[in-house]
């Protein structure tokens, strides 16, 4: 294979990695549990935060705390899995995303 093959090759394996990277940084995972729904984007900004009415008492301050880490890192997981699961096929590249 020669210089020039491999270069072409290598732009359209970029151009398929940047595509999959901008559909997952698209995408939106919702995470929903007893007392909170948590949406997030591929990118792991916060879309959305609602806390279901009438679960709390003022003095659950601490549940609610632990509940939104819990449920943030769970959609965040999800990002994780999609973006694992979509860039699997380049392999193991170092330094890619």
């Amino acid at each position: 294979m020669n210089m020039q093959a491999l270069m072409k090759q290598a732009q359209n394996l970029q151009k398929d990695m940047l595509k999959i990277q901008d559909e997952i940084e698209k995408t939106e995972f919702e995470i929903e549990n007893q007392l909170v729904k948590v949406k997030v984007n591929g990118k792991k900004e916060v879309l959305s935060i609602n806390i279901q009415k009438g679960s709390l008492e003022d003095d659950d301050i601490e549940i609610l705390q632990d509940m939104l880490m819990v449920a943030l890192n769970q959609a965040f997981e999800k990002v994780d899995n999609l973006k694992e699961q979509k860039m699997s096929k380049f392999g193991n590249i170092p330094g890619i995303f």
